[in-house]
C-alpha cells in the first residue's frame, strides 16, 4: 500500500512539472495500472486524486476517452467518477452518467437538478433508476428526457412522478402510450391516463393492455352494484348522520379518532361523510373507494390524512365484503400502506381535488377517486 502511494506521489510531482504530452502519457499509464491491479479502497481513492489532477490538465477529448474507460469499471475511484459526471461537457459526463454503477441515487439526483438537459437524458438511459432520481427527471427534464425515462423499464416512479408524467402526457400521444404500457403503473393512475388520452391512444392501449381496461370496466359495474345492494338508496338516517358529522367538522372536532370510532362501530355513513369532509371530495367517491375490491385508493386517502395503520385497518374491514379480509391480504395491504409516502399521497389527493373543481365527470363514475 505504501509503495503504491509513494509511486503515485512521485508520478504526480513529475507530471505536474512536465509537458502536456507527458501528462497524457502519465494519465493512461496510471489508468492502466488502476484497471489491471487489485487495490484497497484507500489506494483506489489515491489513484482517483492523481487521475483527477491529470484530468484537469488535459483537453475535453482526452477526458471523454477517460470517461469511457472508467464508466464500466466497477472499482473506478468514486472521486474521479463524480468529477467526470459533473463535467460541463456531455461528451465527458455522458458515458459515466449512463453506465457507471459508482454513482448513487443522491449524486444522480443532484446532477439532474443542476446540469444540462443532455446530462438528464444520459441519466434517463441508465439500467436502473430510483424514485428520487426519476422525480427530478420528470419535473425538470424536457420532452426527450421524459419520454426516455418513461420508456426505461428499469426506472421506478413514485406516485408524484406518475402524476406529473400524466399531466405532461396531455397532448403528447407518444408519452401517453409509453406510460400506459408500463407494467408498474397503478390501476387508478392508468384510469386517469386513459380518461385523458386521445381516441387513438385509447384504442392502442385497449388493444395492448386489455386486462387493465377490462378490470376498470368490471370494477365500475361491480362497485355501483355493491353500493346499491349493500346500502340502498339514500335514507333519512343518512341526512341525520350528515348533519351530526358536519356539525362536528365545523366545530373542529372531526379527526382520526372520530373516524376510527365510527369505523369500529360499523357506522358506514358517518365514515364516508367524515372522510368526504376531511378530503374535500364527493361522498360517492369516498363510498366507492371504501368498497372497491382494489383498496389502493383508500390507502392513499388515509395516508394523505396521516392516519395510523390501526385506523386504516378499521376502514378496510368496514368496506370489505362481510367485513372479512384474509390474513395474507391484510399483510399485503399493510406492506403497501407502509410504502406510501404522506407527501406523495397528498399530491395525489390534491390532483383529484383539482379534477373535481374543474368539473371532471370521471371523478363521479370511477371507483378509485376519479
Amino acid at each position: 500500500m505504501s509503495e503504491v502511494k509513494s509511486f503515485l506521489r512521485d508520478l504526480d510531482d513529475a507530471v505536474l512539472r512536465g509537458s502536456a504530452e507527458s501528462r497524457i502519457r502519465a494519465l493512461w499509464h496510471t489508468t492502466d495500472l488502476l484497471i489491471a491491479g487489485r487495490y484497497s479502497d484507500d489506494e483506489i481513492w489515491t489513484f482517483g486524486e492523481v487521475i483527477g489532477r491529470l484530468a484537469d490538465e488535459i483537453e475535453v477529448a482526452a477526458r471523454a476517452q477517460l470517461a469511457k474507460r472508467l464508466a464500466r469499471f466497477g472499482n473506478a475511484p468514486i472521486n474521479i467518477i463524480h468529477k467526470l459526471a459533473f463535467d460541463d461537457s456531455i461528451d465527458v459526463a455522458g458515458p459515466v452518467l449512463r453506465e457507471s454503477e459508482r454513482l448513487d441515487a443522491k449524486t444522480l439526483a443532484a446532477n439532474a437538478r443542476t446540469k444540462s438537459q443532455p446530462h438528464l437524458l444520459a441519466i434517463s438511459k441508465r439500467k436502473s433508476l430510483e424514485e428520487t432520481v426519476t422525480d427530478v427527471l420528470v419535473t425538470r427534464g424536457n420532452r426527450d428526457v421524459v419520454n426516455s425515462v418513461a420508456n426505461n423499464n428499469g426506472a421506478r416512479f413514485s406516485g408524484f412522478g406518475f402524476l406529473h408524467m400524466i399531466k405532461r402526457a396531455e397532448g403528447d400521444s407518444i408519452l401517453a402510450e409509453q406510460l400506459g404500457l408500463r407494467k408498474d403503473i397503478p390501476r387508478h393512475l392508468f384510469q386517469q391516463l386513459i380518461a385523458k388520452a386521445s381516441d387513438d391512444v385509447k384504442k392502442r392501449l385497449e388493444r395492448e393492455r386489455p386486462e387493465m381496461v377490462d378490470q376498470i370496466q368490471t370494477s365500475v359495474a361491480d362497485v355501483a352494484g355493491e353500493l346499491q345492494s349493500k346500502f340502498g338508496p339514500v335514507s333519512r338516517s343518512y341526512f341525520v348522520a350528515k348533519r351530526i358529522v358536519a356539525t362536528q367538522h365545523q366545530q373542529g372536532n372531526l379527526n382520526e379518532n372520530s373516524i376510527s370510532g365510527y369505523a369500529r362501530s360499523h357506522k358506514f355513513e358517518e365514515v364516508t361523510i367524515g372522510l368526504s369532509l376531511l378530503c374535500s371530495l364527493p361522498g360517492d367517491v369516498i363510498e366507492r373507494a371504501m368498497v372497491d375490491r382494489n383498496r389502493e385508493m383508500l390507502l392513499v386517502l388515509t395516508k394523505a390524512l396521516d392516519f395510523s395503520w390501526a385506523t386504516t385497518m378499521s376502514l378496510l374491514f368496514l368496506g370489505a365484503k362481510d367485513h372479512r379480509i384474509t390474513a395474507k391480504d391484510l399483510k399485503d395491504l399493510e406492506s403497501e400502506f407502509s410504502r406510501l409516502n404522506v407527501e406523495t399521497s397528498r399530491s395525489v389527493l390534491q390532483f383529484y381535488r383539482s379534477r373535481k373543481n374543474a368539473g371532471d365527470s370521471n371523478l363521479r363514475v370511477q371507483p378509485s377517486l376519479h
